[in-house]
């Protein structure tokens, strides 16, 4: 068995909790954090089209980072990016209507835990975990397991395949029929 450490978090509250006092400020600043919410929702309903810029912005950058990351071979690569640059308008439009549901709020509790300054004490505390040996698979299993690790690429090259051939053949008949 091994003793690990670990990090707990313990706040310490003080005893006027229930006061009168501390009570009207907590309700002043519940009030004043719904307006911040309230003054987010306006900013992103004012400034829309600073915020699809904004997504656009990070759609171009993450997508292009995620195609290159995840597909190597360079045809696909390709292949890939424009299928991307095609589905943006999609992106934007669910991405905006995310944001505009999630964001404030979001902020608004980030800004929040920013602004209450409460005192947190970092107390180490021990708990005891109990540590097993791992046992390698025998020789046969592994010999299974890495089989089936080639079938299942392989699989997966041909969804792959199958997916790109078909989409550039719904490419191909979207732009003859236009």
């Amino acid at each position: 068995m091994t003793i690990v450490r670990q990090n707990a978090l313990n706040t310490t509250v003080s005893s006027s909790v229930n006061s009168p006092e501390t009570l009207t400020e907590k309700i002043i600043e519940a009030e004043r954090m719904r307006d911040v919410l309230l003054l987010l929702k306006n900013l992103i309903n004012s400034e829309e089209a600073t915020v699809k810029l904004i997504l656009d912005c990070l759609y171009d950058v993450g997508s292009v980072n995620l195609i290159n990351q995840k597909l190597r071979v360079k045809p696909v690569n390709r292949v890939m990016k424009l299928i991307a640059r095609m589905s943006k308008p999609v992106f934007r439009a669910l991405a905006l209507n995310w944001f505009k549901k999630n964001c404030p709020q979001l902020i608004t509790n980030w800004l929040h835990t920013q602004v209450t300054f409460e005192s947190i004490q970092n107390k180490r505390q021990e708990v005891a975990v109990e540590v097993a040996e791992l046992q390698p698979y025998p020789i046969p299993q592994r010999e299974n397991l890495s089989q089936e690790v080639k079938n299942l690429r392989s699989q997966v090259r041909l969804l792959a395949g199958i997916s790109i051939i078909a989409i550039a053949i719904l490419g191909i008949t979207a732009t003859r029929l236009n």
